[in-house]
């Protein structure tokens, strides 16, 4: 049976996602500004607007739901801003891969996640999560600079291991962290998840998903 649409790990679970389109906007915008040609910085500040618009939906559902969106969203303020601090990008470059990577496991992330929830909110994380894919621009770009500089690949081809391994442990602190979305995913009192082996299965697909993205880039998973 899912939980009902304010169940503590459901409000958890938006303020997750509320907080990842928060973070994602303040760094698709300091891309922009450092991106040379007008076309990356127009297409880049064009997500970084969505993204923010995401941040508000979510933000009014909760406030609908009768949630503090702003204390849910700060309750994943630390664990955000350690991610992104293991993961600062060195250039435009592994900034571009590392919005390509982040946009694309947010997405399988929720869409995960959301199989578990009522109908209801379902339908809203898919409707939040329908624009994903904005970020397909980078692979013709990131392609073209390959072309240009074939050393680089094993350069990102790192960073993209290192983004999705620090990705991975921040998902084992959120579930720490938060038991009742722990619950959720894994199993448990109010909770729709199928237990642990469910939740490895989870993981492992998200891996399979980055180093499918990883391979269109032309990069090794």
């Amino acid at each position: 049976m899912s939980p009902a649409p304010d169940d503590p790990a459901v409000l958890d679970l938006l303020g997750l996602i509320a907080c990842g389109e928060l973070f994602a906007f303040e760094n698709l915008t300091r891309d922009s500004a450092l991106s040379r040609t007008l076309d990356a910085k127009a297409q880049l500040g064009e997500i970084a607007c969505r993204e923010f618009g995401h941040f508000q939906l979510v933000r009014q559902r909760l406030d609908d739901l009768g949630a503090d969106p702003d204390e849910l969203v700060n309750g994943y303020i630390p664990i955000m801003n350690d991610f992104h601090s293991k993961t600062e990008p060195r250039d435009l470059l592994e900034g571009l891969l590392k919005v390509y990577v982040g946009d694309g496991i947010a997405a399988d992330f929720g869409r995960e996640v959301a199989s578990l929830v009522d109908p209801e909110t379902k339908s809203f994380i898919d409707e939040v999560l329908s624009e994903t894919g904005q970020a397909e621009f980078v692979v013709p770009y990131v392609q073209q600079a390959l072309s240009e500089d074939p050393g680089a690949s094993g350069r990102l081809a790192l960073w993209g291991r290192r983004l999705m391994g620090e990705a991975l442990a921040q998902a084992q602190r959120v579930a720490a962290d938060r038991p009742d979305l722990a619950q959720l995913v894994m199993g448990g009192p109010g909770s729709a998840g199928s237990g642990l082996a469910e939740f490895s299965n989870m993981l492992a697909r998200l891996t399979e998903h980055h180093s499918d993205r990883m391979v269109s880039l032309g990069l090794s998973p």
